[in-house]
């Protein structure tokens, strides 16, 4: 009785895990991590582990630069003409999660691996956009899109809705630590501060709007994800969490409606509810502890 009272908590939170992860597409182990400051890609103890190991404010900022992203509409065009994103969305999000894991958890070599492959994949997306505009996937310019509007939403949703508070200071280093990965994307300047990373989305401003493709991809992101009702409603709240993330000109342009009464009462306290127990059932992977030298001091 002892044993089965002590073991069912773990059953429970080992099959609350497995749903989870399952619903988010997440149904394959993640690459291996590597913990030496020496062979890892990124700092291991820096703060984008902290941001990409919360799992319920990475999903809401991953669904965020979704629909921050499909507002570029040569970004959206390369998607729309060489992406089966309608047929398999959660083995897309598979594939976005391991990556993101590889150049945040694993060796500088995986890491090389895991861009090689996207970067592969991105020589033979290239065309014409609705306007004549030719667009290539490798374009630095439209790299420096996708990658601003990606870890603005990553950082504003872990700052709304994240286990921890992030200082100013600690939010300019999660920048500043994406910034390698950029470059060894292809992008020229990667911001490198939250000030150079808001300056440079108002720069796009001029270039952006929402395509024919951009209305597709914005009503299915939004509606036809997921299936079952319970998984819809969780759904729906983080949706709706990532438009009122959006800033709101961006809003304005994906043509999506933010009640800022209706956010911050209902939608802002229902996301921090079922991102805690998301926690509970998901926990962030542990944080490397940093280990002092030891003295030297003969006194």
């Amino acid at each position: 009785m002892t044993t089965w009272y002590r073991e069912t908590p773990a059953r429970l939170r080992q099959r609350a895990n497995e749903r989870i992860r399952g619903a988010a597409g997440l149904n394959t182990m993640p690459p291996p991590r590597c913990n030496d400051p020496e062979e890892s890609y990124s700092d291991v103890f820096g703060v984008a582990r902290v941001v990409h190991g919360d799992l319920p404010s990475m999903l809401v900022g991953g669904l965020g630069s979704l629909f921050f992203q499909m507002l570029h509409p040569y970004a959206m065009a390369g998607v729309a003409d060489h992406s089966c994103y309608q047929d398999d969305p959660l083995g897309r999000l598979l594939q976005t999660a391991n990556f993101i894991s590889a150049t945040t958890y694993g060796s500088k070599e995986s890491a090389k691996k895991a861009i090689a492959r996207v970067q592969n994949v991105h020589n033979f997306v290239h065309g014409v956009a609705d306007d004549g505009v030719p667009y290539d996937a490798n374009d630095p310019h439209l790299l420096l899109w996708v990658h601003c509007a990606e870890i603005f939403m990553f950082l504003t949703s872990y700052r709304r809705f994240g286990a921890t508070r992030l200082s100013d200071q600690q939010a300019d280093q999660y920048v500043d630590e994406m910034a390698p990965l950029a470059r060894d994307f292809g992008v020229l300047e990667p911001p490198r501060s939250v000030r150079d990373l808001t300056r440079t989305l108002e720069g796009f401003r001029p270039e952006l709007r929402l395509s024919a493709d951009g209305v597709i991809a914005r009503d299915f992101v939004a509606h036809r994800v997921v299936t079952s009702r319970t998984q819809r409603f969780v759904y729906r709240i983080f949706v709706l969490s990532a438009w009122a993330l959006l800033p709101v000109w961006a809003a304005d342009l994906l043509g999506v409606k933010t009640n800022t009464t209706f956010d911050r009462l209902i939608v802002r306290p229902s996301t921090r509810v079922l991102s805690a127990l998301f926690r509970l059932a998901v926990p962030a992977p542990p944080q490397v502890a940093r280990v002092s030298p030891p003295s030297t001091s003969t006194i």
